[in-house]
C-alpha cells in the first residue's frame, strides 16, 4: 500500500515490530526508485545479497549491524549509510530496529 501524498507521517510509526519477523511497508513506488520502511525484530535479518541500484539506509530506531562487501558497520538511530549497487550486503538486528530504505534506480 503506497501512502497518499500531501499527508504528514511519522516514519517510525508506519510499521510495527512483530515477534520473530521482518515487516516492510513500501511508501513510494516509482519507475525511478522506491522508498520502504522496515521493522526487524531482534535476531532477524536479511542474508547476503546484491541489488542493481544504490540504496540509502536511514536508521529510525534501534541498532542495525550492516555488512557491506565484508565490512561490518554498526548503525544506530539517526545514522545513515549508502549501499553501492552490485556490492554484496547483509543486515542483522542486534536489537530491534526500524529503517527507511531509499533505492534509486536511475
Amino acid at each position: 500500500m503506497v501512502l497518499e501524498t500531501s499527508n504528514i507521517f511519522k516514519l517510525e510509526e508506519l510499521v510495527e515490530y512483530q515477534e520473530k519477523s521482518v515487516v516492510s511497508k513500501e511508501i513510494i513506488k516509482k519507475e525511478t526508485g522506491t522508498v520502504t520502511v522496515f521493522a526487524f525484530d531482534k535476531d532477524e535479518g536479511l542474508s547476503e545479497h546484491t541489488a542493481p541500484f544504490d540504496a540509502m539506509v536511514q536508521v529510525l530506531d534501534g541498532t542495525l549491524e550492516l555488512t557491506i562487501d565484508g565490512k561490518i558497520y554498526i548503525l544506530k538511530k539517526g545514522n545513515m549509510i549508502i549501499m553501492p549497487a552490485n556490492v554484496p550486503h547483509a543486515l542483522y538486528a542486534k536489537e530491534r530496529f526500524k529503517m527507511l530504505l531509499s533505492m534509486i534506480k536511475s
